[in-house]
């Protein structure tokens, strides 16, 4: 279900899809707006949370890489999704523009930033809430449009931070606000990952959560998921999707469901 790195750069260079087809049983083709019997798309915006990994980041796991377990066919992913981008970052090396040359009317285009957005030092990346980070995300909501895609727009899931009473703690700022007040005042689903996601940690508690992280015996990571952390995001995404209504109770499976960790696979670089 992973493409290599070579397959990744090769197909952006060519502005195809990088899509991963959900396997499982297979939905009716809904008529949204996309030639009947096409695989209807979601593309995947976003900064090294959700992207792919190769088999030298093992054990570290994008949730876009497990999004696919709770799709059904013909529905599929192509997780454009590269690490330490922001949305200015994304836009300026052309990858947005990649994924507008391949997106088809019915698709949809689920975009995920802010990690890197905040990075004050680095003006290739950084952006202020209220005024360029939302510019930045304006273009990928009226890219979609102008192609008869559907944008959606998601806060950054939440870091692994506690205060010294064991409290989980918000790390993006104003980032998340911004997010939610354009998704209104543009009139885009909104899925909130970063309060889902500060919420499923804070019940988890310091220390479990740590299973959830890239915590290895030679890393200490508390921005990135191993497969448990990448699993449990992704279905927050899928049930995000399904209630806000951007996908239909035929396009979601396994809500409720154990997803073995041996289904991510790292492939070679």
């Amino acid at each position: 279900m992973s493409l290599t790195r070579r397959q990744v750069t090769t197909a952006a260079l060519a502005a195809v899809p990088l899509a991963v087809a959900a396997t499982g049983p297979a939905a009716a083709a809904s008529p949204q707006g996309r030639p009947h019997g096409r695989t209807r798309t979601l593309y995947i915006a976003g900064d090294s949370t959700a992207a792919q990994k190769y088999a030298d980041a093992a054990p570290e796991t994008g949730w876009g890489m497990a999004l696919p377990f709770f799709l059904r066919e013909p529905l599929a992913v192509a997780n454009h999704a590269v690490n330490g981008r922001s949305s200015k970052s994304f836009i300026d090396e052309g990858r947005l523009d990649v994924v507008l040359a391949a997106i088809r009317p019915g698709d949809l285009l689920l975009v995920q930033f802010g990690h890197n957005d905040s990075k004050v030092a680095d003006p290739t990346r950084y952006t202020e809430p209220w005024t360029t980070y939302q510019d930045c995300l304006r273009q990928y909501v009226d890219g979609a449009r102008a192609r008869g895609a559907r944008p959606v727009l998601a806060t950054s899931v939440e870091r692994r931070k506690f205060d010294a009473d064991g409290n989980a703690v918000g790390t993006h700022g104003d980032y998340p606000a911004a997010v939610r007040a354009l998704s209104q005042e543009e009139g885009v689903a909104l899925l909130d990952i970063q309060a889902l996601s500060i919420a499923l940690w804070q019940r988890l508690g310091v220390e479990e959560t740590k299973k959830y992280f890239n915590w290895t015996d030679v890393e200490q990571d508390n921005t990135h998921f191993n497969p448990p952390g990448a699993i449990a995001v992704a279905r927050m995404v899928a049930g995000e999707l399904l209630r806000r209504r951007v996908l239909a109770r035929r396009d979601v499976r396994r809500l409720d469901e154990v997803i073995p960790e041996s289904w991510i696979s790292w492939p070679e670089s």
